[in-house]
């Protein structure tokens, strides 16, 4: 019988130490700066572009890794490397498939947070003229600054990430703040929002996401799924609607 009680025990114990792996997982997801190896794979599917009511798939891998350069700082780079599929998209354009230019940041960030608990990162951002048509990126090279900043209080975590680029023809601002709230059950809610002002353009547009996540396994593989509807405001070509899919996985040290 207490055999039966402390297997029964073990298989608590063992429970309950996997669960808090992955609360404390989906805590990290929350920072963009996180020491964590991650792969996400994002879905972006949008409806009723510009005046052709066109459609776009955006499929951007966007593998995430932190690497120690000192005993103080991490510098983790992020990578975003779009698949797209569109049609109609600028008027009557037609379809066009293929890769989308790459967009590279790298980020150096103390490995402690300041005594005020924020946590922070600074760096370069590139863009990387990898399209394969010119209706699919901008098809020239762009860098400029890049910094991010958050504080995690609890569940809840503030925060918002900023970048500017400049190429020859090309001027612009991307402002990403976001809010999350944590749950029990390694889930999470985070309201989203993406901002750009194209200086070249004289042009704003957003789209907000309020986006449900949890983080699961499947097999031995720590992975998190997250859906949410995009909300789009601004410039001619925003859409009318729109949803995101999200598969992250994730590869804690």
């Amino acid at each position: 019988m207490k055999l039966r009680y402390s297997f029964f025990a073990m298989l608590l114990g063992s429970s309950l130490f996997a669960q808090a792996d992955a609360d404390a997982l989906a805590k990290q997801l929350q920072n963009p700066i996180a020491n964590l190896i991650s792969l996400p794979i994002q879905g972006n599917f949008d409806y009723g572009i510009g005046p052709a009511d066109g459609k776009r798939m955006t499929l951007n891998i966007q593998p995430v890794i932190p690497v120690s350069i000192s005993e103080n700082w991490n510098l983790i780079t992020r990578t975003i490397m779009p698949v797209i599929s569109q049609n109609d998209v600028f008027g009557n354009s037609g379809s066009q498939f293929g890769l989308g230019d790459i967009i590279a940041t790298g980020f150096f960030s103390p490995k402690a947070p300041t005594k005020g608990g924020i946590v922070w990162g600074v760096g370069p951002v590139f863009l990387i003229p990898t399209s394969t048509d010119n209706l699919l990126g901008l098809g020239e090279f762009g860098a400029g600054p890049s910094a991010v900043a958050l504080t995690q209080k609890g569940s809840l975590t503030i925060g918002g990430l900023i970048n500017h680029i400049w190429a020859d023809n090309f001027s612009a601002t991307f402002f990403n703040p976001f809010f999350a709230k944590n749950f029990s059950g390694a889930r999470a809610l985070t309201l989203n929002t993406e901002l750009t002002q194209n200086w070249t353009n004289d042009a704003f547009a957003g789209v907000v996401m309020l986006q449900g996540s949890k983080v699961f396994k499947i097999g031995n593989q720590a992975v998190n799924a997250g859906v949410a509807p995009r909300f789009h405001f601004g410039g001619g070509r925003a859409a009318d609607w729109g949803f995101r899919a999200l598969l992250v996985f994730l590869f804690p040290k």
